[in-house]
């Protein structure tokens, strides 16, 4: 968020994570990413969790491991929504904090990101945001805040790769 503000932008943030399991973890995070805006004095758009709607989309890919097919259909789902909700709300980028994982392919995320958006008439923000440390960076933020830090990407299916 900071770093995004230093580039000029006006930051507001988006929780649109669907594939989040269990409902539990999906209202955990969310109250972490309303406890962070918060601080930050950031705006937070939020949506329904539709989990049944991202079960249906990934259907057929249960077994795919991380990083497969699965993910790819995911961040399609999830960048395109976001778009839409930007273009909805008069934004005119979008950026995602996908890219701070050293698990997920950045290249992937950020190809999609430009589909994504560029059907939107948006810019997208193209960022690897786990470079010059900022995964490190990340981590230490969330041990100083005391936010939480979960062993799995999210989805029900990654579960059993952690």
């Amino acid at each position: 968020m900071r770093e995004l503000q230093a580039m000029g932008y006006s930051v507001s943030a988006y929780f649109y994570n669907p594939n989040i399991f269990p409902q539990e973890e999906h209202d955990l995070r969310l109250e972490e990413a309303k406890r962070l805006c918060a601080i930050e004095k950031i705006e937070l758009l939020e949506s329904e969790n539709s989990h049944d709607e991202w079960l249906e989309k990934v259907k057929g890919h249960e077994t795919d491991t991380e990083g497969g097919k699965r993910c790819d259909i995911c961040f399609t789902l999830r960048l395109s929504e976001t778009a839409q909700i930007a273009q909805e709300n008069g934004f005119d980028a979008i950026a995602t904090t996908l890219t701070i994982s050293p698990h997920k392919n950045a290249v992937m995320i950020n190809e999609i990101g430009h589909e994504m958006s560029g059907m939107y008439g948006l810019e997208f923000v193209d960022r690897v945001w786990r470079k010059e440390d900022g995964y490190k960076k990340s981590c230490e933020i969330a041990k100083d805040r005391d936010f939480h830090r979960q062993d799995y990407c999210g989805c029900e299916f990654s579960i059993r790769e952690s």
